[in-house]
């Protein structure tokens, strides 16, 4: 049984899709006039797993995460760069794909775009007009009559005079009441525009969601996700907006992450500490050290980004991958791991505990190799990369993990040159290692095979000095039998 908390009731809830073991989910995405920042990617990893982890217990899901491609800040984005809207979110949409990829993230089933719904969200507008819920106003804008919808504010907690109370004194003629807002925008002069029975306009960002959910997801659906800055208001304008105009429930649970913060102060431009993916990806080892500092929290609750905390990810990850080396393949065995692991992900999706499960297989894999008990490490081991597929964290080997350069300890300090005589014919070659920074594996492949050839030769003080550079680079070697030799980042 799998359990998630309902942002709506404030409880966890068994899952019960509508449809038996066939999951509809609609999380709100990207609006795409810039780069992802690390609070993006926290949003867009926390679904996933939803999605990944759903599908491993057997479920059927059809994962809808929307674009939202115009905008006022796109059109103000656009106008600033002196480029057309679609170029500017063909851009952005495209760089938003490299970043999911790069950070394990998959596609979602389907990834509708604002533009691509106009009819749905003009028929919409209508509806909620003829059933009394939304009006034309003066000036050319069509305002949703927020007072109209019994149960406003449900979602957040919200009631309607304490937000009139606290809103903000602004002189608008054109609204029945300040809580009031646009479903369909009029169009000022330059700016982009599609017709509808109020004249040349484009869509509110509220309206765009419920009405793409609606059309692909139908009018009652499962979950229905977003970060936690969505909840209000453009979560709560959803439900006004949807309810209203279908006459049904919706979305039966509510999914909402929590923030990022960067060194405990909350993530913002003003403050500058705000981080795109592209700015962080490069620091890091790998990109799932960023996937796996995210998973490590609760996804409901905040998150502090750090150096320190990054360099804990990274650490755990080496943990991991050491332990995985130099075992060998073995068939998959589900064992009481694998129990503990449903258990923990099955209570609202325990990110953090699952990755203690794999922690604990990798303190057992480390007793059983250093006992001699191979069957038995490889076993778990076979086991742990299951489960750790289902987060989508150990992808790689463990030679290509401890062969990846580790850019926040890199400091290029200049370059020497190591010669080495190979062969016993006199004829030598020479090879360069980097002094104090790390290397390329192309480099140190050719390091490497000078380094055994002058071992073969006997001549052991080309060998140690060749070893000493590397070390020098950051990389160990390690000797096996046989005269070969493998090699890891330090």
């Amino acid at each position: 049984m799998i359990r998630i908390h309902n942002s709506l009731t404030g409880e966890k809830q068994e899952l019960k899709p509508i449809t038996p073991w066939h999951v509809r989910m609609y999380v709100c995405g990207m609006t795409v006039y810039d780069y992802l920042h690390i609070g993006h990617a926290r949003m867009m990893t926390v679904f996933d797993i939803v999605s990944r982890y759903l599908r491993h217990r057997g479920y059927q899901v059809t994962y809808v995460r929307n674009i939202t491609d115009i905008d006022d800040k796109i059109i103000k984005r656009a106008a600033e760069n002196g480029e057309s809207i679609g170029a500017l979110t063909e851009r952005f949409i495209q760089a938003m794909h490299e970043d999911c990829a790069l950070l394990g993230v998959a596609q979602p089933d389907l990834e509708p775009r604002a533009t691509q719904y106009l009819p749905d969200i003009i028929a919409m507008i209508v509806t909620l007009i003829e059933k009394g819920y939304a009006y034309a106003a003066a000036n050319g804008d069509v305002m949703y009559a927020v007072a109209q919808f019994e149960g406003y504010g449900k979602l957040s907690g919200k009631r309607l005079a304490d937000l009139r109370a606290g809103a903000r004194v602004e002189v608008d003629e054109f609204k029945r009441d300040p809580l009031d807002f646009v479903l369909w925008k009029h169009a000022k002069p330059g700016e982009p525009a599609w017709d509808s029975p109020w004249g040349p306009g484009r869509p509110g960002w509220h309206i765009e969601c419920s009405a793409m959910s609606t059309a692909l997801l139908g009018t009652h659906f499962d979950i229905h996700g977003g970060g936690m800055d969505l909840k209000f208001p453009h979560h709560e304008n959803e439900i006004a907006q949807s309810c209203a105009a279908t006459g049904d429930r919706f979305a039966n649970l509510w999914i909402h992450n929590g923030f990022v913060n960067v060194d405990s102060e909350k993530m913002s431009k003003s403050l500058g500490n705000f981080f795109t993916v592209r700015e962080v990806l490069p620091t890091l080892r790998h990109p799932e050290v960023l996937r796996f500092f995210f998973l490590a929290s609760h996804y409901r609750g905040p998150i502090n980004y750090s150096f320190e905390q990054l360099e804990q990810a990274d650490a755990a990850l080496r943990g991991i991958y050491t332990a995985l080396r130099d075992v060998p393949a073995a068939p998959l065995v589900e064992t009481e791991y694998t129990v503990r692991f449903h258990e923990v992900m099955d209570d609202d999706l325990n990110t953090p505990e699952a990755i203690a499960v794999l922690q604990r297989m990798t303190r057992e894999i480390n007793l059983a190799k250093d006992t001699g008990k191979e069957k038995k490490a490889a076993a778990l081991s076979a086991e742990l990369l299951s489960l750790a597929k289902v987060l989508g964290i150990i992808t790689l080997s463990p030679d290509q993990w401890f062969r990846l350069a580790k850019p926040l300890a890199a400091a290029a300090t200049g370059r020497s040159v190591v010669t080495a005589e190979l062969g016993s014919n006199g004829e030598g070659a020479q090879v360069t290692a980097p002094t104090g920074a790390i290397a390329s594996d192309a480099e140190v492949e050719r390091l490497i095979e000078a380094r055994i050839a002058a071992r073969k030769a006997k001549d052991f003080a080309a060998s140690d000095r060749i070893r000493d550079e590397l070390a020098a680079a950051g990389v160990i070697v390690e000797d096996k039998p046989g005269g070969k030799s493998t090699w890891r980042r330090a």
